[in-house]
């Protein structure tokens, strides 16, 4: 669970407070970012690394201090040190990156001045380390505060459903069909959206196939059999000599790969379809079309026309907001801060009831749900807010 943000600005203040007298980016640089991370409840580890080797411009080896593929590069200065060569530095380094490593947000520190530039807007964001905890909301797309904005149809929508069908093309071809295809799907989907959403380590799903399977695809489906076994088992029960790369992907309940499957079969093309299928960010697909994509991946005929077979998130929001949306927000801003009036309000809206009785794969009520409880965030922070009571997570319906 995401933290509140009152929590984060509590542990800003005491991160500002615990490194303030720090100036040296070799001595200090690495055990400063795993803090820093650790302020919005973020084990760096999981997301990106030190010293990230590519090559620049010049064809000379460059290393970023830190990389989280796909949305941040960190290019660290001991104190003092001039930030505008640091920020060109850092921008030389984005050209020996691929195109989904690319960031979102390009950050140059000296321990003391913060420069945060967003490298889609072109907007540079600047603060002392003194100032971080009034300036943490810059920072909330890193756990998913920021509410993504998705095209009528997003390109990584369509990229992803092709792809996917690709590869469910590959194994139906085998004969792999049926209810085992539609599962073994959907537990590839899981494992490729966990590495993009911290769940696995980042590229952890991609680097066990890479490293750990031969190219012509000869053992890749008896990997994936041994994956999804590991994936199931408590770590705690898991054979004492396991290979500690599969030791590494965490326990996954929930029942999703406790079915045993008929070992598939794949071959070098099925295997790069799979590795096509990772090298996507799945972070950014919209939940909005999700069902619908999943839907087009097992029809063909479907996957060819998938814009016409789900109604955007746009659409969505133009039908909901005037039928009851609207409603409900124009009265949580009446009574926002009247504590017994929010109580009312927070309990009623968890007992509506909504009903899509021409519901295909569940897009409305997806929205729905998501947009409710939206609203639901914020009547916890006008309730809560300025430390008026305590709140106890287990007591909300």
């Amino acid at each position: 669970m995401a933290l509140s943000w009152n929590e984060i600005k509590d542990r800003a203040l005491r991160f500002s407070k615990e490194w303030a007298d720090t100036t040296r980016e070799e001595a200090d640089a690495k055990p400063f970012l795993d803090a820093f991370f650790n302020v919005f409840g973020i084990t760096r580890k999981k997301i990106g690394t030190f010293e990230h080797k590519v090559k620049k411009i010049s064809d000379a080896d460059g290393y970023i201090d830190l990389l989280w593929k796909g949305t941040i590069l960190i290019e660290m200065k001991s104190r003092g040190q001039n930030l505008d060569k640091a920020f060109q530095q850092a921008k030389d380094y984005t050209h020996g990156l691929k195109q989904n490593e690319l960031p979102k947000y390009i950050l140059v520190c000296d321990f003391d001045e913060f420069r945060l530039y967003d490298t889609e807007e072109q907007k540079t964001i600047t603060f002392k380390l003194h100032e971080l905890m009034d300036n943490v909301q810059h920072f909330g797309y890193i756990i998913g505060y920021q509410k993504k904005v998705y095209k009528e149809q997003d390109p990584a929508n369509i990229k992803a459903a092709e792809l996917m069908g690709k590869l469910h093309d590959r194994l139906e071809e085998i004969g792999y069909v049926g209810h085992p295809l539609e599962v073994y799907l959907v537990r590839i989907l899981f494992c490729l959206f966990a590495e993009d959403t911290t769940i696995f380590n980042k590229e952890q799903f991609a680097d066990y196939i890479v490293q750990r399977t031969n190219e012509d695809g000869s053992d890749l489906a008896a990997k994936i059999q041994e994956l999804f076994q590991v994936l199931n088992t408590p770590v705690d029960k898991r054979f004492k000599n396991l290979d500690e790369q599969l030791n590494e992907f965490p326990y996954v309940n929930g029942k999703l790969f406790e079915e045993v499957l008929p070992t598939a079969s794949f071959d070098s093309k099925m295997r790069q379809a799979l590795l096509d299928c990772c090298y996507i960010d799945w972070s950014k697909i919209s939940p909005a079309i999700f069902g619908s994509m999943f839907q087009s991946v097992m029809n063909p005929k479907e996957r060819r026309n998938l814009g016409a077979h789900y109604t955007s998130e746009t659409n969505i929001l133009k039908l909901i907001k005037p039928l009851f949306l609207d409603e409900l927000w124009a009265e949580f801003e009446s009574i926002k801060t009247n504590k017994n009036k929010l109580a009312e309000f927070h309990k009623r809206i968890s007992t509506l009831k909504f009903l899509d009785p021409a519901c295909g794969c569940g897009n409305f009520l997806v929205i729905t749900y998501r947009e409710l409880r939206l609203l639901e965030l914020e009547i916890l922070r006008a309730t809560y807010k300025s430390g008026q009571g305590v709140l106890d997570v287990s007591q909300i319906i």
